[in-house]
């Protein structure tokens, strides 16, 4: 991109003032320069994208601007998988098809469905978690004011509530990116409210917090019911989470009093979840019965605790993840199950509703994967490894077709791939999972802090790809870009791991590796 600016224009039409905004926007701009790769060789994956199948459902961007819009605001990535690359592309080509205006023009918003008008707040957080790479946030700060603000008298969305949430750490995790303090700060208050509303609805004496299945988006589980007020490690794990991001909001915010609620929140809470839903007999987190009796199943559910990095290390609970690679366990041809094999009521409650008591979800896949990061970059444990991570990453990928072209859709069959709504226009580009964030702070391994040190710990094993890059990464301000060359002759930047930041090198390793550096 090149910026001309005309300080004559700037005078005549506002004086010194607009001059100063349009330099600002300039630099803005200037930020995300990519510094190795160019948009126009990604192209194709756009133009393949948009002649595939026809455009039966328009919304705000149509597919023949789905490349300007990609060129505006997402960050480029190549690697020599090229299923990968172009599965990457492809997911955010999707996501576009599900931004809309609110009837009347209002805010945008992002659809889970292709085929329904009004937002669903069941994958809030995913689109969040997601979204936070965007260069342009001006979506999602309307996405999250339309489910905050959006409703009768300024007040919540309907249905906001209907779903378990972890708003408020997507938001969190989103402001160590994008550093939008103001715009964070000046909602604590509703997110604070938020919680207490969650804690009038689903707390229990004990301070444990009950939910049904259907409304954690995981009905027809093995461990819940429509019904029934089941003790769950979802919500339990997701108010948590919740908690220790207000804590850091008011810190933010200079509100040390409510920091410190916040905090023993989280603290009585931790250890409620691991003295309680911890089932040592199943070495799994499960869910319990409204008496706490524990259900005898393990279900993907019982990672999420690590999604936000509640079990204490060094006290075992890592063996869980031995489930993750284990036939009997959660490993399948085509992804990780949401119930396991072992089961003796695995797969029993029928096909194509929507039963999560084994058939493999991209929504419980996403949540997985960046627990199993957290494990892997942040604990020393001998349970599971990089080469485990990068072997479900590379599943979850490859799952992502329908008669071989790039495909996204609510969920599938275990050992054959098949999506199990079929071709139901409800199921096309379902928006409930990611997949660019977890290769960013996953596989390539961006750290994102609330300072201003960048680590990269890359969960790519060594020898499995020779190079890749992804470039473009607005991050705290700074154009990032984060590349692997194996041998330097790729990008010419040098052997190893290298941080760029805005075109200059900060730090490099030989190796893949934790790597250090400092922002400018």
């Amino acid at each position: 991109m090149s910026v001309t600016l005309s300080a004559r224009h700037a005078r005549v039409a506002g004086g010194l003032p607009l001059l100063v905004a349009i330099i600002a926007m300039a630099v803005a701009e200037l930020s995300a320069e990519p510094a190795v790769l160019k948009y126009d060789a990604f192209r194709h994956h756009v133009d393949k994208f948009n002649a595939m199948e026809p455009e039966l459902v328009v919304n705000h961007v149509p597919d023949a601007q789905a490349w300007e819009w990609i060129q505006s605001g997402v960050p480029l990535f190549e690697c020599p998988d090229p299923q990968v690359e172009e599965t990457y592309w492809f997911r955010w080509w999707a996501l576009r098809k599900q931004l809309r205006r609110e009837e009347g023009g209002g805010r945008f918003v992002f659809g889970e469905f292709i085929n329904r008008a009004r937002p669903v707040s069941s994958a809030l957080g995913h689109h969040l978690m997601e979204g936070r790479w965007l260069r342009d946030q001006r979506y999602h700060d309307d996405y999250v004011l339309y489910w905050f603000r959006g409703g009768l008298n300024g007040g919540p969305a309907e249905r906001f509530h209907r779903y378990s949430q972890w708003v408020q750490h997507a938001l969190w995790a989103r402001w160590l990116v994008t550093r939008d303090t103001q715009k964070l700060t000046g909602m604590l208050d509703e997110l604070v409210a938020d919680y207490g509303q969650w804690e009038t609805e689903r707390m229990r004496p004990d301070s444990l917090f009950w939910q049904h299945d259907v409304w954690d988006a995981m009905e027809e589980s093995i461990s819940g019911g429509r019904k029934v007020m089941n003790v769950r490690p979802t919500i339990n794990s997701y108010m948590y989470g919740n908690a220790r991001a207000l804590a850091a909001i008011a810190r933010l915010a200079g509100r040390a009093e409510l920091a410190k609620q916040f905090d023993d929140k989280a603290d009585k809470l931790r250890r409620l979840v691991q003295d309680t839903l911890w089932n040592p007999e199943l070495g799994f987190f499960g869910a319990y019965t409204e008496r706490l009796q524990p259900i005898a199943v393990r279900e993907q559910l019982g990672y999420i605790p690590w999604y936000f990095d509640l079990p204490e290390p060094g006290r075992g609970y890592e063996v869980a993840w031995r489930q993750l690679v284990d036939v009997d366990g959660f490993k399948a041809p085509f992804g990780i199950t949401t119930a396991e094999r072992r089961a003796p009521s695995f797969r029993t409650r029928g096909t194509g509703t929507c039963e999560w008591d084994g058939a493999v979800w991209p929504f419980a896949t996403s949540q997985t994967l960046t627990a199993l990061a957290n494990v892997l970059q942040g604990r020393t444990q001998e349970d599971i490894n990089k080469r485990d991570y990068f072997d479900a990453f590379l599943t979850y990928s490859r799952s992502q077709t329908y008669d071989g072209l790039p495909y996204i859709g609510e969920y599938l069959d275990e050992k054959t791939g098949a999506w199990l709504k079929g071709r139901d226009p409800r199921s096309a580009y379902y928006n409930h999972s990611t997949f660019a964030d977890l290769i960013i702070t996953g596989v390539i391994g961006l750290m994102p802090r609330d300072d201003d040190a960048l680590v990269v710990i890359p969960l790519l094993p060594e020898g499995a790809w020779p190079w890749f890059c992804i470039d473009g990464i607005r991050y705290h301000g700074r154009a990032i870009t984060i590349l692997w060359d194996a041998d330097g002759t790729r990008y010419g930047r040098g052997a190893g791991l290298s941080i760029l930041v805005g075109g200059e090198k900060l730090a490099q390793s030989t190796r893949l590796e934790r790597v250090t550096g400092q922002l400018p």
